[in-house]
């Protein structure tokens, strides 16, 4: 079942964040991960920021999250996170498809570390398109607010629905 998160699932959203994203501990460059992966100021400053987070629950627990926000003129998929033993299963990518029917936009992008090629083909696999470096860099400072560091170890994927 996949439902709108609410305050009250603040703590299940960094938990599963915080566990999910151990798979990048040895992939992305050492200065960009840290633990908590998350914190929780960093949570609430998204939140507050206009993510929107999704949870798909399995026998009522919440498993995997992933979160929406308009900005400007396009959607963002935020943090997208699945528990370690709940992946592979699907899950990721029924919480997308129920993000994507809820967007309200042309162009949908997403955000992911260019050394995480396991997330990068997600994406593809659900007709997300790579952009160029350059096109990154200027998605990235255009409809993020992230550090300059991440900016460069990452990658966009465009969704633009008036090509399908």
């Amino acid at each position: 079942m996949i439902r709108k998160l609410e305050a009250a699932d603040f703590q299940t959203i960094l938990a599963i964040v915080n566990e999910a994203a151990t798979a990048f501990r040895s992939k992305i460059p050492q200065d960009c991960y840290h633990t908590p992966y998350m914190a929780h100021e960093e949570l609430a400053q998204e939140i507050a920021a206009g993510v929107q987070f999704f949870g798909y629950s399995e026998n009522g627990v919440v498993v995997a999250v992933m979160g929406i926000q308009r900005v400007k003129d396009v959607t963002l998929i935020r943090h997208a996170y699945t528990l370690t033993c709940y992946q592979n299963f699907g899950i990721g990518a029924r919480l997308l498809d129920h993000l994507l029917n809820l967007s309200e936009t042309r162009r949908i992008l997403v955000g992911t570390w260019e050394l995480a090629p396991w997330a990068i083909r997600f994406y593809q696999n659900h007709d997300f398109q790579p952009t160029t470096r350059q096109q990154t860099n200027r998605l990235l400072r255009k409809y993020w607010n992230i550090p300059e560091r991440q900016v460069e170890t990452s990658v966009v994927l465009t969704l633009d629905r008036n090509a399908q």
